[in-house]
Formats: C-alpha cells, structure tokens, sequence
C-alpha cells in the first residue's frame, strides 16, 4: 500500500510538471501563409538593407493637382486619399489625369537633392489607391501614356536614382478604385472582423455579395499580378516593393493566392525586399503570424511612429516611414492644419531609429507640375548639410551598449560608439554613463574621443559614480558647438582596464 502511494504521488508530480511546461511553451501553430523563414535574411540585399540608415518616400500622383482644395474648400484629411474626400465628385477626380502635365519634372534633379540629404534608398509611388498608375501600363488605360505628359516617370526615377547610387524600392496600392473588378470588404484591423477571422469564421464577412462580384475580383487578382510581374520586366534595377492596401478584407479573404504571388515575384527577382505589408497568414494576421513571427524580409508597424525600445521590434529588421507634416502623404496646399516638423525634428527621429536598429525614411510631395515645395527643399537641404558632417553616426549603425541618456542618443558600428547631442546641458559638460564591465573587477574607460565634425580630441574628465556603482565620465562641449543651435556628434571608444588602474589610465588621456 505504501508503495502505491508514492507510485501515485510521483506520478501526479510527473503530470503536473508536464503539463506546467505544456503551459509554459506555448504550442506552435501550424501555418500554411505565415512566416517562411524565422529570423533575419542573411544575404547581401538584406545587409545592405539593413544599413541604408536614411531614405526617401515619394508620395506622387493625379492627386498632386487638387492638392487638397477644390472649389474654394479644403480638405483636412491625407491629399493622396482626395477622391473619397466629398469634395470633389468620382467623376470630376477620374478625369484629373486629363490635365497631368508635370513640365517642371526632372528626375535628375530630384534625385541630387536627394543625394544631397544623404538619402541611400528611396520609395515611389507607381500607383496609389485611386489606380491612376504612374508607369504606361499595358493592362490598363488609366496611365501616364494617356495624360498630355506621356512620358514614363517610373523608368525616369529608376534611372535617375539608381545613376546617383541610390537604391530603388516601388510603393504599388492593392486597393484600385478605378478596376471594376475592386471589392473593398472592410479594414481587417476592425476589431469584430479580426475576431472572426481568429475564430475561422471569416465567411461572416465575405466582402463578396454576389457570385458575379466574386468572378470579378478574380479578374482584378490577374490584373493586379500581371501589373506587378509587368514592374519587375520593366523595372529590373529596383530591389524591393512597398504594398500599401493590404488591410483590405477581400485581399485578406485571398492569403493563400497572394502568398503564392509573392513566391513568384520572388523567384523572378532574385534577393527581392518585401516588407510586411504585403499579406497575412490564413488567420488574418498581417505583420506577424498567428505564431509571432514575422511576415517576410522587414517589419513595416511604424508608420509615423518610432518604436519606444528595442524590445518592442522583437529583433526584427525594421523601418518608419514618416511625414513632413503630421499626416500628409501626397501634395497638400496648405500646410498650416496641422504642425510641420523641422530638419531638427526629422535627423533627431533618423538618429532614434538607428539606434534601435532600423531605417527611417523621410516623405516628400511634390506638386501637379514636378516641384518640390519650397520647405521640403529646405529640409532637404538642411538634413544633408547635417549628414555631410555626421552621415558617420547614422549609416551602417546599431544599438549602442550604452543605455539612453538624457542628452540625446548613441549609436555604434564596430567598437565605435556615436554620441548624438540632442539636448545641450546647460553645464556645457556631456556626462556619459558607461556600461559595467563584463570581467569582475574591471571598469570601462573611454579609450579616446572626437568631435567627429571638427576631429579635434575631447577632453575627457571622471565624472563619478552613483549609489549603484554605475561610472560616469564628463566631456567638457567646446564654445563652438555651445550655441551653434545645431545637434552635434562625439565618437568615443571604450576599453576595459583593472578598476585599479582606471585613475592612472583616465589621467593619461585627459
């Protein structure tokens, strides 16, 4: 009897703790359309990706020539989405590219500028939501071939572009307002939507009310396929595309066919980037699948806002694409609705991106003729005056060892550590806490450290300890970058020396 005792107890302690561990690991969820690779690309396209550091968005069309305004009134939503704004009538917008004639284009110049910025890769719209496609597209009317311009912009941008050595990525919409075969079917992000989806339920939603409008949209998934197998034969410099619409429920309804679109396009263009905004695994989920993992080559969530730490892009590749104003994409005429940011603004956000590891890229919206408007030409400017001094900083960088500080941000590339100042102390004395040293009973000291602009030394003072044993070093901020208005960059090396030596070594090489 006792031995059945212990028999029964040990056996309950066995199926407690297996089942503890059932719950502690959660089980994987088998996927046809989630993720197909887990983890980062290795290959050369995705590390050069990954070190772009700086790009450029162009958010152009039909929808330049409205610019927000149409018969006296202005619209306060996003320009490029003018045609469902109520302000203008389907079919007054539908006729828009009767008068495209952008005679002030110049690719060439564009592309300079921005050279200049410093920007490594750059991302043009070839067709936004209204379908009016911005390359002479055989598979369609609805074209530049038929606006009194004629000429191809995309083929002028690749070019363009690709000549100053930036690289080129096309934005292409899955929603086609002007396709007879487009069903909208809803936003999946609609939390009683997803619900369903989640639950298998998604017939709830069939965006198709009828068998004619469901033989339809077969033709628009031909058309849209056709298009962009048409993109990758007409275009082959370009290395990636960016899909914008793909919240839409009849695409999410189709997964499975537009994963095997993407493995085709994929297997035309060899080292292809698509980041994850293209489709969803068969549960609905778009970005991660319903195992966390992330849908192909980047993780797209940060839309017009950075991620707060580098726990939350869960080691992903990553990149925010971001406006000038606070949400205008296309070209606007009034940009007094809401703030616009600063050159100041937009290299401090390109410094914050870096250091957690992604890219940030900067949107522009040029008018109905070609331009630039004036201010974007300004930040331009001003952002590649600043990348000219300090591109250093920015391309190639990661997170640095070093924890946020409240003077502004540190990036590193190798054993070099850049030291962004956002936020001048009123001391005019930088303090850097470093971090604790990985051998027991070493410290770090700063090895070296140089304005990188000037490449003069700074001197580097000890700055203390707190309670906790952390270690700081003060380095005194020179007359000319005190009121000079402008960030400015430190880059410091550390090394690791006996803590007994840390004096002797700090007084060296102050």
């Amino acid at each position: 009897m006792k031995k059945l005792t212990v028999f029964i107890i040990l056996l309950s302690s066995m199926l407690f703790f297996q089942s503890f561990a059932q719950t502690e690991k959660k089980e994987r969820i088998p996927l046809k359309h989630g993720a197909h690779h887990i983890g980062k690309r290795t290959d050369a396209a995705m590390q050069r990706w990954r070190e772009y550091g700086l790009g450029q968005f162009i958010h152009w069309g039909v929808y330049a020539i409205p610019g927000g305004q149409w018969n006296g009134k202005t619209s306060g939503g996003a320009a490029e989405w003018f045609r469902s704004s109520g302000l203008i009538t389907n079919e007054e917008y539908d006729n828009l590219y009767k008068q495209f004639n952008p005679t002030d284009f110049d690719a060439v110049r564009w592309a300079k500028q921005a050279k200049q910025m410093g920007a490594k890769y750059v991302i043009f719209t070839t067709k936004h939501h209204d379908g009016f496609c911005m390359w002479p597209s055989k598979y369609t009317d609805y074209t530049i071939a038929n606006t009194p311009y004629k000429k191809d912009i995309v083929k002028q941008i690749v070019d363009a572009y690709t000549a100053e050595g930036i690289d080129v990525y096309l934005y292409f919409s899955i929603i086609d307002w002007s396709h007879p075969g487009y069903v909208s079917g809803g936003n999946i992000n609609s939390p009683e939507i997803k619900k369903a989806f989640q639950a298998g339920e998604r017939e709830i939603f069939n965006p198709f009310k009828t068998k004619e409008q469901e033989k339809k949209y077969e033709d628009f998934k031909s058309f849209t396929r056709n298009q962009l197998i048409e993109l990758l034969d007409n275009y082959p410099k370009i290395k990636g595309l960016w899909f914008d619409g793909s919240w839409d429920v009849a695409w999410v309804k189709n997964a499975p066919w537009v994963d095997s679109v993407g493995l085709e396009l994929r297997a035309k263009h060899p080292g292809l980037i698509i980041g994850s905004r293209f489709r969803s695994d068969e549960y609905g989920n778009r970005h991660v699948d319903a195992n966390g993992d992330l849908i192909d080559d980047y993780d797209q969530r940060f839309e017009r806002n950075l991620p707060n730490s580098l726990a939350e892009v869960n080691g992903n590749d990553w990149d925010c694409v971001m406006t000038i104003p606070e949400n205008q994409w296309g070209y606007h005429r009034d940009w007094t609705l809401t703030y616009v940011k600063t050159a100041y603004d937009l290299i401090e956000m390109t410094l914050q991106a870096n250091s957690l590891d992604g890219n940030f890229v900067i949107n522009f919206g040029p008018d109905g003729k070609g331009n630039m408007r004036p201010e974007e030409d300004h930040i331009a400017k001003s952002v590649g005056d600043w990348m000219a001094k300090y591109g250093e900083a920015v391309y190639g960088t990661h997170h640095s060892i070093l924890e946020k500080q409240d003077w502004g941000v540190s990036t590193q590339k190798g054993d070099e550590i850049y030291l962004t100042v956002f936020n001048k102390p009123m001391s005019n004395i930088l303090k850097v806490k470093v971090p604790r040293a990985t051998t027991k009973g070493n410290v770090f000291v700063i090895e070296h450290a140089t304005f990188l602009y000037t490449g003069k030394s700074a001197i580097v003072n000890d700055g203390g300890r707190n309670k906790a044993g952390a270690i700081f070093y003060d380095i005194p901020i020179p007359t000319e970058f005190q009121n000079s208005g402008e960030s400015f960059v430190i880059k410091i090396k550390l090394k690791e020396v006996p803590q007994g030596e840390k004096g002797a070594y700090q007084q060296a090489i102050t």
